[in-house]
């Protein structure tokens, strides 16, 4: 079969659309409406057979996905769906076919003065209805009788409502009156710019003077505890972009450097400022890397209750009005202490909402590994810990006032370098194996020193049931998808530290989906190369039984279980702790001490 050619493939409707919303999207009046709205041009949308579009109170745009028509009747449709919602014609009347003919005719006029497009239809010759408000019109359409001439002047078609629905809030109708007077306000500044030689001409909708972009330049150039956060960081403002993320109001990635600000949550600029730097706050405070293991999205709660607290003493910016994560009581509280609270009561816990929704982390999962992982410059986590400690550093060296005390504490503690991973497992293997006290006896008489052969004098010694008892259980799990470099660095961690606290053997036993026990081995075995079993499966618990069970096998041997996380849940009634990757997740909540290895 012939491959058809890329012109027959090429769909003109779809490409005088596109046109028509570049156009209404470069404008500086619609442009901050557009950008907050969601366009529906498919099969099975509100829009009739032989309307252009319809508009409802949410947002959504519903185009007819396949009439043909030029760019300039295309920009006309949307600046006139648009300016409905702008001018707030979302309201209840006992004739709606009536008022959406009002709603229309200011619509029209509207567009006629301001010269935007070309409308698809001309008006009627006899156009008389005054350029007065929705109401008055309303009323003379109402007292005299519609005239059939101008039930056309929507976008739906003929006696029908191009407008749907009604908002379900005060809040959802004022966003887009927000919108629209911020989208005049720039079309004004614009227009002023021209008029003074600043601008050659009115171009596209200018994204550096959003709200958002607004916050982001005052961290920058105004709070430096932020500002190489904000510099590092890109903002997103894209409604698309943040849907396909399922972002209601805003969230952050790390690895990509993108703050996601979602231009339909309507917020001001105060309101940007604290979304922002909670957001960076994320970031500094390397919230990502810190839920080692712990349910993400709990976490994240209880980093946002600490972080809100912080916000509200620091006044930076003003709360948004939608709602956010705040509680009082919980000031002085750390994000574990709060965690563990929340733990307790999952059902609720679960229905909270985070600036990127019900049940949803706004720490973003990253998509693609970013330069942060190949290694050029610093690493994600270096550069963090420096942006904020030299923050605070130039706040108190400018006198620019009080933080905090939790705050303070947090970025004192980043500036620590963290404590490697072994030296964390050898201070807990210290609790359990106290180093041995020598002891003297003259059951073996030492040799005598020559300048005094008649003194004799006691041997230091050992107790050797003391040594024997000196012994821990690992039960290493050898599943298929363990990592090979992880199971090496943690054998050769234990063998070094059995070495250096005279523990002669270690209990071992791999485990996959059967357990495969070992018996003792001795550290110096596991410095050479160890032969594992398994390979196959993750199922833990007959591992940690056969310890339990194990007559030979001390009554106050901790354990210490090796696994990347994916494994069943565990019952371990003995002292115990976990080992694992970085990043790795237990499916329950640890009771034992848990090492990371990087």
């Amino acid at each position: 079969m012939a491959r058809r050619s890329r012109s027959a493939r090429r769909d003109p409707a779809t490409e005088q659309f596109r046109d028509g919303y570049a156009m209404a999207a470069a404008h500086p009046l619609f442009g901050q409406l557009l950008k907050s709205c969601w366009i529906r041009r498919d099969q099975g949308n509100l829009c009739p057979e032989h309307g252009f579009a319809v508009v409802t109170a949410g947002g959504t745009i519903h185009v007819h996905p396949k009439r043909q028509a030029p760019s300039e009747h295309w920009a006309y449709v949307l600046g006139h769906c648009l300016l409905h919602l702008g001018l707030n014609h979302f309201q209840k009347r006992n004739d709606p076919i009536a008022w959406n003919t009002a709603c229309d005719a200011v619509v029209t006029n509207f567009l006629r003065t301001l010269k935007f497009g070309v409308r698809p239809e001309p008006l009627p010759v006899d156009w008389a209805l005054p350029a007065a408000r929705e109401e008055a019109i309303y009323d003379i359409l109402v007292s005299r009788g519609m005239r059939t001439d101008l039930k056309n002047l929507g976008t739906a078609g003929p006696g029908l409502l191009d407008i749907h629905g009604l908002p379900e809030s005060a809040r959802d109708q004022g966003r887009w009156s927000d919108a629209f007077a911020a989208g005049l306000s720039q079309a004004v500044r614009q227009a002023v710019d021209v008029a003074g030689g600043a601008r050659a001409s009115l171009g596209a909708n200018d994204l550096s003077r959003s709200p958002a972009a607004l916050a982001r330049n005052w961290f920058i150039s105004k709070y430096p505890l932020l500002g190489s956060l904000a510099t590092a960081f890109t903002l997103v403002e894209d409604v698309a972009e943040c849907r396909a993320r399922d972002v209601s109001v805003a969230a952050v990635d790390v690895l990509a450097q993108e703050i996601y600000m979602n231009p339909a949550a309507g917020l001001d600029l105060e309101e940007c400022r604290f979304v922002m730097a909670h957001e960076l706050l994320h970031v500094g405070l390397r919230h990502d890397s810190r839920c080692e293991g712990r349910d993400p999205f709990l976490w994240n709660v209880a980093c946002d209750y600490v972080i809100n607290g912080w916000l509200v003493e620091l006044a930076v910016g003003h709360m948004p009005r939608l709602g956010l994560l705040y509680d009082p009581t919980l000031k002085g509280e750390s994000a574990e202490t709060i965690y563990h609270r929340l733990a307790t009561d999952l059902r609720r816990a679960r229905k909270l909402r985070t600036f990127r929704g019900e049940g949803a982390c706004d720490i973003l999962e990253p998509r693609e590994p970013e330069w942060w992982r190949r290694g050029d410059g610093l690493t994600l986590d270096e550069f963090c810990r420096r942006a904020i400690v030299q923050g605070l550093a130039s706040i108190e060296a400018e006198g620019r006032g009080l933080l905090p005390a939790g705050l303070v504490a947090e970025i004192r503690a980043l500036d620590q370098p963290p404590v490697p991973w072994d030296v964390e497992l050898a201070r807990w293997f210290d609790a359990y194996f106290e180093p041995l006290a020598s002891r003297r006896t003259y059951a073996r008489l030492s040799r005598r020193q020559s300048a005094t052969p008649d003194i004799p004098r006691p041997r230091w010694f050992l107790d050797r049931d003391e040594i024997d008892a000196r012994t821990f259980g690992v039960v290493l799990d050898t599943s298929g998808s363990m990592d090979s470099r992880l199971l090496g660095k943690a054998l050769g961690a234990i063998a070094s530290y059995c070495m250096a606290r005279d523990v002669p053997f270690v209990r071992l036993v791999f485990c996959d989906a059967a357990a495969y026990d070992e018996g003792y081995v001795a550290p110096e075995a596991l410095m050479d190369r160890v032969r594992i079993r398994g390979r196959g499966g993750t199922v833990l618990q007959p591992g940690i039984t056969l310890l339990e069970r194990a007559k030979d096998f001390p009554q106050s041997g901790p354990i210490l279980v090796i696994t990347d996380g994916q494994c069943d849940r565990l019952h371990i009634r003995r002292d115990h702790a976990f080992l694992m990757p970085r990043g790795g997740r237990l499916p329950f909540t640890p009771k034992g001490q848990v090492f990371w290895v990087a």
